[in-house]
């Protein structure tokens, strides 16, 4: 994997020091930024120094983080609380899980910055329960952080106090939004609740709150220690610094990888990820996870930001990012995420229950040969319903895979409507599987190995595959070692 197009701000610690000691952190300027803010600024300058940065949220979003604390700050509380969204839900994505594994004390140190910043003293994580690694370092850390001055009463003698707990979240997706990550929180169903009053008014247990994300607070103390126009000199005008993201699926290199905002698809994919397995033809990358797009061959040289990955049809999201190749349905990949949406879905609003409900469904018949030319009329309809109306991210931004395959791959829905073929051959119910008589030699292994029994023909005669019994599981073609069965 190139490493020269790379630049690691979130990142830069993790595989480099040892996240079980906090000397370690230390040597490498770790609490360096604390340190400056709680002897040489003042709350309102460092949050004139997070704004001059052009910082915006790493979790989806991009809401521009100086301005949420700034926000914070004004109000009048006798408590206000910092939380971490550790709550990585999208699939295929582990940035969050890699920092807390790999630079715990990161996460603290910005915690603590900001909860200084906006008045607050207490801070909490709250973290997947299915993270156990991540679990443990941070208790590690949090305890270390005490034992050394730098987290808990009096910190560094500056007369701030500031104490971060642990909150776990039992892996519900909708929980990765703000109102309902405090909702349950506080012990209560997480679903979101509408908004204004936003949480830096009205958050945790009523008082103002500050929620930003992992790879967010990632980039607090370099911010500090390096100065707001040394970051801001890094990305696009609109998007400033770097961005993590997971990159998987059918590409050469699959991993973590930071680059500078602005990066280009092709670069990503390409340069850094080595181009696609196999010698096989790209065919789309889904940025955003299930919240995002699919993207084609045309749209290799946009820039990744935040705007660019918007007008395309797709979002940054919190930064999963699959290729697929030639191989791929893109149907199926539509249908794939709208599964997972109507299983991550809280339920509480309409549009978002029943439209992508109904969505899945009509693709379910499409993906099953039953689908007709009206119902991509539907798709489109339906999907900007939901979209429009949705209470929260979840609802407002699941049908975009839907939206962006119709647009980009509109011709694979028609073969699958009009045709009753899937050209990529992924729809089961609409392929057929068939013996070629030329090159079949009757050695019945794929006769015994058929579940369905499914396949007739004596030793060294011809063998025929009866349509209405295969159930297409692809067992006689891993067993056949003359390539005498093709899929059509």
């Amino acid at each position: 994997m190139k490493k020269d197009k790379q630049i690691k701000l979130a990142l830069k610690n993790c595989g480099s020091i040892d996240p079980e000691k906090i000397e370690n952190y230390i040597a490498v300027d770790g609490y360096k930024a604390l340190g400056t803010c709680l002897g040489e600024k003042g709350s309102s300058e460092i949050i004139d120094v997070i704004k001059a940065s052009g910082l915006r949220g790493r979790g989806g979003g991009g809401f521009p983080t100086g301005e949420k604390w700034e926000m914070a700050s004004k109000f009048v509380a006798d408590q206000k609380y910092v939380i971490c969204n550790a709550d990585e839900g999208d699939p295929g994505a582990f940035m969050d899980r890699s920092i807390l594994e790999g630079d715990p004390h990161v996460v603290l140190e910005a915690m603590a910055i900001c909860g200084y910043s906006i008045g607050a003293t207490e801070g909490y994580i709250y973290i997947r329960a299915e993270y156990p690694l991540a679990i443990k370092r941070l208790k590690m850390a949090i305890d270390q952080a005490k034992e050394a001055g730098l987290l808990g009463i009096n910190i560094l003698g500056s007369g701030f106090d500031f104490d971060i707990r642990l909150k776990y979240g039992a892996g519900a997706f909708v929980c990765g939004e703000e109102t309902a990550l405090i909702a349950s929180m506080e012990g209560k169903r997480g679903t979101p609740v509408i908004k204004p009053p936003y949480p830096v008014e009205c958050g945790y247990k009523g008082k103002p709150t500050i929620v930003n994300n992992v790879e967010t607070y990632a980039n607090i103390p370099v911010i500090i220690n390096k100065g707001a126009e040394w970051f801001s000199s890094i990305g696009t005008s609109g998007s400033k610094g770097t961005k993590v993201f997971a990159l998987a699926g059918k590409v050469k290199n699959v991993g973590l990888v930071e680059v500078p905002m602005g990066t280009t698809l092709r670069e990503l994919i390409y340069d850094i990820g080595g181009g696609i397995i196999n010698g096989k033809k790209f065919k789309a990358v889904q940025s955003g996870g299930p919240s995002g797009g699919c993207l084609t061959e045309k749209h290799l040289d946009t820039p990744i930001d935040y705007e660019s990955l918007k007008e395309c049809g797709s979002m940054m999201g919190s930064g999963g990012m699959i290729v697929m190749d030639e191989d791929d349905c893109m149907v199926a990949v539509a249908q794939f995420y709208l599964d997972f949406s109507v299983e991550e879905s809280c339920g509480k609003c309409v549009p978002c229950r029943e439209g992508n409900h109904v969505l899945y469904q009509i693709l379910n018949k499409i993906t099953h040969g039953k689908g007709e030319l009206k119902d991509l009329d539907k798709l489109k309809a339906i999907s900007e319903v939901v979209k429009s109306t949705s209470l929260c991210g979840l609802g407002q931004t699941s049908p975009n895979p839907v939206l962006s395959t119709l647009t980009n791959f509109y011709d694979e829905y028609y073969d699958h409507v009009v045709n009753k073929k899937c050209v990529s051959k992924q729809c089961r119910a609409l392929v057929e599987y068939k013996i070629i008589e030329d090159n079949c030699i009757g050695c019945t292994a794929c006769k015994r190995v058929c579940p369905a029994e499914a396949i007739t023909g004596e030793v060294k005669g011809k063998h025929v595959i009866d349509p209405e019994l295969c159930i297409k599981c692809g067992a006689c073609i891993e067993k056949c070692k003359f390539n005498a069965i093709i899929v059509e």
